[in-house]
């Protein structure tokens, strides 16, 4: 699939939700690095998507985008994931968690080509320990629709339901990461560092 031709064949499901514990609480979506939200920066790296959805609370993005809350609020990633794809009209859905300070467009554009591959019904990242990161990905809407009907069907909720209940259904594939755009910002910690990378990268 080529990297200038994806703007046709997949919408964006940005997940924005969440209580973020362990940073006290704060509207991590919100929080500036690199003079970004990382919201922003989620929705800058799928620019190309015919639409964009965030689920998640109405906030003031860098570009226009269709909101959605999961039902119930704060009913967990599957569900967040069940109310974005619902708004999905294109073939290939990109999701990705709004905690992402290093998510590119080339990544994005690269998860989409592993996604479009031979059987494939999506395509996760890796993050450098090696554990699969399913907000950070790509997939079939027609496979991501089918395994969350079944998970309905086999568990009579989502709520609550781990994200993996869905993909370890799927035939994915997965994309090693390189040049450590896997990292997420679940810490304090981890916001200082990207923070400080991402300022030398701009000096």
């Amino acid at each position: 699939m080529p990297a200038d031709d994806t703007g046709e064949c997949y919408d964006a499901v940005v997940l924005a939700g969440g209580r973020a514990r362990r940073l006290g609480g704060a509207d991590k979506p919100m929080v500036s690095v690199g003079g970004m939200s990382l919201l922003d920066r989620a929705l800058q790296a799928c620019d190309g998507a015919g639409r964009t959805i965030v689920v998640g609370p109405h906030r003031a993005t860098v570009r226009c985008v269709d909101h959605v809350r999961e039902s119930p609020v704060h009913g967990g990633p599957l569900a967040a994931l069940a109310a974005g794809v619902s708004r999905v009209r294109a073939p290939f859905v990109v999701v990705l968690a709004a905690d992402l300070p290093f998510v590119r467009q080339e990544t994005v554009a690269e998860l989409l080509r592993q996604a479009a591959g031979s059987g494939a019904e999506g395509a996760v990242m890796l993050e450098t320990q090696g554990r699969d990161n399913p907000l950070f990905a790509a997939y079939r809407t027609a496979a991501v629709r089918r395994g969350l009907a079944l998970t309905l069907a086999r568990h009579g909720v989502l709520t609550g339901l781990p994200i993996r209940v869905l993909t370890r259904a799927l035939a994915l594939r997965y994309v090693p990461d390189v040049g450590g755009v896997s990292v997420d910002c679940d810490t304090w910690e981890v916001v200082a560092l990207a923070r400080a990378i991402l300022k030398a990268n701009a000096g």
